[in-house]
């Protein structure tokens, strides 16, 4: 159907427009060709670290071969970049890890070589190697952003929370999008910050913020207004997740939680559900975000709790790997305590 502008106004948005979708349509080619790219790079690095891997174990082949083998690409063919001595040797290690766990080595093929190289060396297992490509992936993380995700123990801290939350999650299945604790190190504020102030550095760093909550965050607004009755409530921060559509209310404080703060999370969740939230849209999450909790405490608090709402902390310095390794090994204890109890309590 042939649009008739009414003047030129009408004509520079309609072409505006048009162009707009050509651009959408540039970058959609451009991310294909990008990835069928990276694929392909991928998978020759894995066949030539499958064939040096295999000239190891039959023909002995040690790293002063691969040093012979780098300078004879670089003597014969200096065109082609990428395979210096310690890159190639890479190849070999990364086929190595992955030759037996063919659900990982497709995974790899999805994700450039340069966070493929960061999740082999800093990835102490099986289960963190799947976890970093996964989220790599999904997320769509540069090479920088992986780094920063593991050097806040991204991982370490995601296997604390689900421990934490078993329950709740139990529940409600959507509350595995969140997690017991944070990282806010990007803020760079001191540790006695007020809760405005706070406020106001995450909106001002809303990208990294969002980064370590997640790529389907997407911003609403601070100090959300709702009107309830006569009066005015406002909510610190509101988010939309795409991915289980829905509103995030999230409450910012700087002390330790308190049971008050989920009566205040409940009544904003039923105002945002009955006033704001669309047909379409699923009931909102709640999220407490404080520097600390007793975690009996919050566990009373939520116990008669219905909304979908987690208390978390949040510290504003890169956590200490070895007390979140100690973490992890108590709360493997108990859960396998739990399990043994559960068994000696069955019927026979």
């Amino acid at each position: 159907m042939k649009i008739q502008a009414k003047n030129d106004k009408d004509v520079i948005k309609i072409n505006d427009l048009s162009f707009n979708e050509i651009i959408s349509i540039i970058e959609r080619s451009r991310e294909h060709v990008y990835r069928a790219v990276n694929q392909e790079l991928i998978s020759m690095y894995w066949e030539i670290g499958k064939y040096v891997s295999d000239k190891v174990k039959t023909e002995g082949w040690g790293r002063s071969v691969v040093n012979d083998f780098a300078q004879f690409i670089q003597r014969e063919r200096p065109d082609l970049k990428g395979f210096s001595a310690s890159n190639v040797w890479r190849m070999r290690q990364f086929y190595d890890i992955y030759c037996e766990d063919e659900k990982l080595a497709l995974m790899t093929r999805d994700i450039s070589w340069t966070s493929n190289m960061r999740i082999m060396a800093r990835a102490e297992s099986r289960e963190a190697r799947e976890f970093y490509l996964i989220s790599a992936q999904n997320n769509n993380y540069s090479t920088r952003e992986l780094e920063r995700q593991m050097d806040s123990m991204l991982f370490e801290r995601t296997m604390i929370s689900d421990g934490k939350n078993r329950s709740r999650i139990a529940k409600n299945s959507r509350l595995i999008a969140f997690r017991d604790s944070y990282v806010l190190e990007f803020l760079d504020i001191p540790e006695d910050t007020g809760e405005k102030e706070l406020r106001k550095a995450i909106v001002a760093d809303l990208r990294n913020f969002i980064l370590e909550f997640g790529k389907d965050f997407s911003f609403v607004g601070e100090e959300y207004r709702l009107q309830v009755g006569n009066k005015d409530f406002y909510i610190d921060l509101l988010f939309y997740n795409r991915g289980l559509s829905c509103l995030v209310a999230i409450e910012l404080k700087v002390t330790d939680f308190l049971p008050e703060h989920m009566g205040q999370m409940e009544f904003y969740l039923e105002a945002l559900d009955r006033d704001v939230r669309k047909p379409n849209e699923n009931p909102s999450i709640g999220l407490i975000l404080c520097t600390g909790k007793d975690d009996v405490v919050a566990e009373y608090a939520m116990s008669r709790c219905t909304s979908p709402t987690l208390i978390s902390e949040y510290q504003l310095h890169l956590p200490d790997k070895a007390v979140l390794e100690s973490r992890i090994r108590e709360m493997k204890e108990i859960v396998e305590k739990t399990q043994n109890a559960d068994g000696d309590n069955s019927d026979p």
